[in-house]
């Protein structure tokens, strides 16, 4: 079993080919765990390379997920092997790992390359809005955007254009008020000290 990490159009890309299951789960967790690590905010898997997956390694992709979401972090499915998707259909959690597309993601891109220019703009103002208003640091800055935009399950620009409109008089709507309220709590305490 071996873990390849790489950077595929920005995005971290752990690879992983051989088999996966009790006698490897040790060093899939550790590798999964150092992709992650490294990664800005999305872990991508490729596990087209993969000949045989047990639950062992179901269990290791399951802590990595959870680990993910702690670290306001996403894991996708970049690719699988049917031996991959199989399991994943059988214990029904298929539908907790996403699949991307690398194909969508560049179409997307192209499609809108000027999009991120424009919403960057009002994403790095409201960070800069909140490390103003909670003494947040940059990165505790970004973190709080991103677990909003997550948790709300709104896209990032949206949360950073309401947070600009709040500064002009229009207030933030008691749900999304609320998540930011937790996110900054979460994000501000815990990664202060």
């Amino acid at each position: 079993m071996t873990v390849e990490v790489g950077v595929v159009g920005g995005r971290r890309v752990a690879t992983v080919s051989g088999e996966l299951d009790l006698d490897s789960a040790h060093m899939l967790r550790h590798g999964l765990g150092d992709a992650l690590r490294a990664a800005d905010d999305v872990l991508e898997l490729d596990l087209t390379g993969v000949h045989f997956c047990d639950c062992s390694a179901l269990n290791v992709l399951l802590l990595v997920r959870k680990n993910a979401r702690e670290a306001s972090k996403s894991l996708v499915l970049r690719a699988s092997s049917p031996a991959v998707q199989r399991l994943l259909e059988l214990t029904g959690a298929a539908a907790l790992f996403p699949a991307v597309s690398p194909e969508d993601d560049l179409a997307a891109e192209n499609a809108h390359p000027h999009r991120a220019l424009e919403t960057r703009g009002a994403i790095d103002t409201a960070c800069g809005m909140l490390m103003a208003s909670f003494g947040l640091d940059p990165e505790q800055a970004w973190r709080v955007l991103v677990t909003v935009s997550r948790q709300s399950d709104t896209r990032l620009h949206v949360i950073a254009d309401s947070l600009l409109q709040s500064k002009a008089g229009r207030p933030l709507s008691e749900f999304l008020a609320a998540q930011l309220a937790a996110a900054v709590e979460e994000h501000g305490t815990r990664d202060a000290g």
